[in-house]
């Protein structure tokens, strides 16, 4: 878990990177989604499994989403302090918990209204203008919109693949979302392509590499210990992000940034220990 934590995060840096260079944000998802597609094709192909499933509507359903988010979350990488785009990224407890309260008429418990109720506090330290301390984040509203949508999307996704796991096998599920990224990238963005030169194949290839070390490592600590106190350990993101953005891009976590950070953080993690 600590190994995907690294991977996300890397991954995040060189979306940083590739969009400070200029890149577009469809471009960087196409480049991703291909690293992606062809290693989701080999795993559907070594399982000896059709790659496209049967309940392909849900599957699309999920993969394009996953485009839309994917869309949001970047963007606000690249615009946002490393740190606190991934603080945002993890209020999407909240969104999985609706939705799935809508979609899949989950039940609540006092640890969902707990994460719920936690979230929005951070969410209120980060971002309201005035605090009275002496440092506060400061964020532009329109990517913090963003990223927060992009953690809704991820949410509503989240809930699809609840849905298809007990149908589908997990490769056809992960296989969709490469398979709905790079064409929709493609078609809507590549007249805004730009030709890498030199390292920048590498930045790229980078991001494919690295979502694929996380999302390996994500997998594999999920299938040998119990997810609730697996998944507390991906929580490491978020300061690995804040040690990446101060050594490549000067970035600082403000004293808001912080607090309302570990109020999420809480939050999400009371709800992955505490099922009753």
């Amino acid at each position: 878990m600590v190994l995907s934590a690294l991977g996300f995060a890397l991954m995040a840096a060189l979306v940083k990177v590739a969009g400070l260079r200029g890149f577009p944000v469809l471009q960087i998802i196409a480049a991703r989604a291909l690293v992606s597609l062809g290693i989701s094709w080999w795993d559907t192909h070594r399982k000896r499994i059709s790659p496209f499933g049967q309940h392909r509507k849900l599957l699309f359903a999920r993969g394009l989403i996953g485009f839309l988010a994917l869309m949001c979350v970047y963007s606000a990488v690249i615009q946002l302090p490393l740190a606190e785009a991934t603080i945002l990224q993890y209020t999407h407890p909240i969104f999985t918990l609706l939705f799935a309260l809508v979609a899949l008429k989950e039940a609540v418990n006092r640890a969902t209204l707990l994460c719920i109720a936690l979230s929005i506090l951070g969410l209120v330290v980060i971002l309201q203008p005035s605090t009275g301390l002496q440092e506060s984040a400061n964020l532009p509203p329109y990517y913090v919109f963003l990223a927060l949508l992009g953690a809704a999307g991820s949410g509503a996704a989240y809930v699809l693949v609840r849905k298809l796991a007990p149908l589908e096998d997990s490769s056809v599920i992960i296989f969709y979302f490469p398979l709905v990224c790079l064409p929709s990238a493609l078609v809507l963005g590549w007249r805004d392509f730009i030709m890498p030169i030199g390292c920048e194949w590498l930045i790229l290839l980078g991001v494919g590499v690295f979502t694929q070390v996380g999302q390996w490592g994500l997998t594999k600590g999920l299938a040998l210990y119990k997810a609730g106190t697996v998944v507390a350990f991906s929580y490491v993101q978020v300061p690995l992000a804040a040690m990446l953005g101060l050594l490549f891009f000067n970035e600082s976590l403000s004293v808001t940034s912080i607090l309302g950070g570990s109020l999420i953080i809480l939050g999400a993690w009371i709800n992955t220990k505490d099922k009753t």
